[in-house]
């Protein structure tokens, strides 16, 4: 038996969130978010791992995907995308359901858990602490640059258009912890035909990193509001070694400790070998840790 996979369109003001499912509607719900400037496609070679008693919906993130752009205007917020995921899952009619999300999914998972505690059973972060503390000193820094950005791109004309080769090696030139394969699988989601070539689909905007600007002692705070069990699943070459290597490892391990300390045995934390794209690059080496999971068998794992 293989999975039925269809597409979803969600009406909003500006337009439509878009996503893509897998399975019956009437499985046990599981929503999927994927990291900054990707798409639904980022969980294309993961789900058909994972067991098919469940419905998994992957959703594009306003601006990212086949996702209807902001108005023009309007800056995207992380905190934004959180309303993204309380329109789908009203929409769906979802009271509780579980959440796998990578990067900054898992950042918008977090933060939705810690919001709406009573709809999250289940949070698997991949490669993603949860959360994304800005330091209280650059706080201000922070909001400057991204008021500074967004002023710039209100002038930014036009959308560059590329060759299939040329969006594959821009998109490579971005992202060196993908491979040729699954850049291609991101792009069949991420880019659409135009004369003369292709075009990133996501709206320009969206390259301003706008996350949302708390202190890490706000984020220990707000993780303590979560009542569902978290699993984190590092890369040994992800985001604490690749992304920011010696400034948000610290920081890093205090989330967990958090976590730890918080959630108690209703959190538990694995290491796997891989970048920060593992769930796509070698989805192998973590479908096993997600289907114990839900399944909630006992699985040995690297406590961090």
């Amino acid at each position: 038996m293989t999975f039925l996979l269809k597409e979803l369109r969600f009406k909003v003001p500006w337009g439509h969130l878009a996503a893509k499912a897998w399975g019956s509607s009437k499985g046990r719900p599981i929503l999927c978010l994927h990291g900054w400037l990707d798409n639904a496609n980022t969980f294309d070679r993961l789900i058909p791992l994972l067991p098919q008693e469940y419905y998994y919906v992957a959703l594009d993130f306003s601006g990212h995907g086949q996702s209807s752009h902001l108005p023009k205007g309007m800056r995207y917020q992380h905190m934004d995308y959180m309303s993204d995921v309380h329109r789908v899952v009203t929409s769906l009619g979802w009271q509780k359901f579980s959440i796998i999300a990578h990067s900054m999914g898992g950042v918008v998972g977090g933060m939705f858990a810690s919001l709406f505690p009573e709809t999250v059973q289940l949070l698997i972060l991949l490669d993603s602490y949860g959360f994304f503390p800005v330091s209280s000193e650059l706080i201000l820094n922070h909001l400057r640059k991204t008021i500074i950005h967004y002023s710039r791109l209100e002038h930014v004309n036009g959308t560059k258009v590329y060759t299939p080769e040329g969006a594959l090696q821009r998109l490579l030139d971005g992202n060196p912890s993908l491979n040729s394969d699954t850049a291609k699988v991101l792009l069949q989601r991420g880019t659409k035909p135009t004369p003369g070539g292709v075009v990133f689909s996501r709206d320009i905007r969206i390259t301003v990193n706008n996350s949302a600007p708390l202190s890490l002692e706000q984020c220990l705070h707000i993780l303590k509001s979560i009542q569902s069990d978290v699993h984190i699943i590092l890369a040994n070459e992800g985001i604490s070694a690749d992304l920011m290597r010696g400034v948000y490892t610290d920081v890093g391990q205090t989330l967990l400790r958090g976590f730890k300390e918080n959630l108690k045995e209703r959190f538990q934390s694995t290491i796997v070998n891989g970048n920060h794209f593992v769930h796509l690059n070698e989805p192998e080496k973590i479908a096993s840790i997600i289907v114990n999971q839900l399944y909630n068998r006992p699985y040995i794992h690297s406590q961090l």
